[in-house]
């Protein structure tokens, strides 16, 4: 399986270097008020994906703690549930036991 990622890694690397060597032409972007900036597409293609897949792990935050939160939550819960079990496991085997025998 080791073998069958590597290749994989390998020909996706190669593809994309090769994507990258395709699209090295200067480009201008035109922001707003006037501002712009040049640089090569393939330059400003890796900065607009990066910058997109850092405000998607944001995006995620407020998930992720409240899904830690909730575990936690969870954790507590059946901390106290085995606790209850174990007293009454503890509460049963402390009652005294009928041994058949009466005194008179």
């Amino acid at each position: 399986m080791k073998i069958i990622s590597r290749i994989i890694t390998v020909i996706l690397f190669i593809i994309f270097f090769g994507f990258a060597m395709k699209n090295d032409q200067i480009v201008t972007l035109q922001y707003f008020f006037g501002y712009q900036q040049s640089a090569p597409l393939v330059i400003l293609l890796l900065a607009f994906f990066l910058c997109g897949g850092i405000l998607g792990a944001l995006a995620m935050v407020p998930m992720v703690f409240r899904h830690k939160r909730d575990i936690s939550k969870h954790k507590k819960t059946i901390a106290e549930i085995e606790k209850e079990r174990l007293a009454s496991q503890r509460a049963s085997t402390e009652a005294p036991q009928p041994d058949g025998i009466r005194n008179i």
